[in-house]
C-alpha cells in the first residue's frame, strides 16, 4: 500500500488578495483578519505539532504595514517549523498574464519571500486554484480561454514557468474531462487520494478535496489512512471565524484525527519541500 500522507495549506492571501477578489460584489475588506487569525492557526497548530504550509503572497513580505504587509509575521511562520510558498506576487490571476509578467510575479514573489525569511522558497500555489486549463490532462477550462483569451496561461506553461525560476512544486486543481462529466451524471464530487506527478519538471499534487476541514475533508483523511495515497486540504486564515468548513471547530476536529493516525503509525504528516525527491509520474 502507498504511504498515506497529509498536506495541509493556508493560503495566505492578505489585503492583497482582498482587493483582487473575483467573488460578487468586488474587493473585499477582509484583509485584516488574515493577521490575527494566523496567530490562533499558529498555536492551534504548535499544540497538536501538525505543520502546515502557508502559500504567501509575496508582497506581503516587504517592509510595510498591515493589511498589506508583515514580514515578521511571515518569519514567525517559518520560524515555528512551518513552509513558507509563493502565492504570486500580488495575488495575481494566473490565466490571464503574459509570459513575462508570469515570469515576473513568480520571481519577485520568490525573492521577497526569501529575503524576508533567510531561506529557499521551492513550491507555488497559484491563487484561485487556476489555471484549471491544462489539455496534456484532458482538463479544458472554457472560462479562462474566455476570458483571458488565446494567450491564457494553461497548467502546462505555468509549470514551465516555475521550472525556469526555481520552483520544484505546484499545488494543481485541474479535473480531466471524464471527471467532471461523471461528477455531473452522478451529481456529487468525485475525490480519490492524491498522488505525485511531474509536470514539465515540476512536482505536483492535485486538491482532492473542496476546501475546509469538515466532513468531506476528514472522509477523505480517513480513506487515505486506510488505503494510501495524499490527502490535500486548505483553508484562508482569514475564514476561520465565518462558521464555512474552514471554521476554526472543524479545523480543531480535523487537527486530532490526524494527530490520532499520526500517533498510531498510519498517517504521514509532511510539507511539500520533503517530496521534491519522491517518484511521482511524468506528464
Amino acid at each position: 500500500m502507498n504511504r498515506a500522507r497529509l498536506l495541509l495549506f493556508w493560503d495566505y492571501d492578505t489585503q492583497w488578495g482582498a482587493d483582487r477578489s473575483r467573488s460578487p460584489g468586488g474587493p473585499k475588506s477582509w484583509g485584516p483578519l488574515e493577521f490575527e487569525h494566523t496567530e490562533l492557526l499558529l498555536d492551534l497548530h504548535a499544540r497538536h505539532a501538525i505543520p502546515a504550509c502557508f502559500a504567501v503572497v509575496g508582497a506581503a513580505a516587504l517592509p510595510g504595514a498591515r493589511p498589506y504587509h508583515d514580514p515578521a509575521q511571515v518569519r514567525r511562520i517559518h520560524a515555528l517549523g512551518h513552509e513558507i510558498a509563493s502565492h504570486s506576487f500580488q495575488h495575481d490571476w494566473i490565466p490571464g498574464l503574459a509570459p513575462e509578467a508570469l515570469r515576473d510575479t513568480l520571481r519577485s514573489s520568490k525573492r521577497a519571500l526569501e529575503e524576508c525569511i533567510g531561506a529557499p522558497v521551492t513550491s507555488f500555489v497559484p491563487p484561485w486554484n487556476q489555471p484549471f486549463d491544462y489539455p496534456a490532462g484532458l482538463s479544458f477550462s472554457l472560462s479562462e480561454r474566455r476570458e483571458a483569451g488565446r494567450g491564457h496561461v494553461h497548467l502546462g506553461m505555468l509549470c514551465r514557468a516555475l521550472e525556469e525560476t526555481g520552483y520544484r512544486f505546484c499545488r494543481v486543481s485541474y479535473r480531466p474531462l471524464h471527471v467532471r462529466l461523471a461528477q455531473r451524471i452522478l451529481n456529487r464530487r468525485i475525490n480519490s487520494p492524491a498522488r505525485l506527478e511531474t509536470i514539465a519538471g515540476i512536482t505536483c499534487v492535485r486538491l482532492n478535496t473542496p476546501g475546509g476541514f469538515d466532513a468531506p475533508a476528514q472522509a477523505m483523511l480517513r480513506r487515505c489512512a486506510e488505503k494510501g495515497g495524499v490527502v490535500v486540504v486548505y483553508g484562508h486564515p482569514h475564514s476561520v471565524r465565518g462558521g464555512s468548513a474552514q471554521d476554526l471547530s472543524h479545523l480543531e476536529a480535523f487537527l486530532r484525527e490526524a494527530g490520532r493516525l499520526r500517533d498510531e503509525g498510519r498517517l504521514e504528516v509532511t510539507l511539500p519541500a520533503r517530496l521534491h525527491a519522491l517518484p511521482a509520474e511524468t506528464n
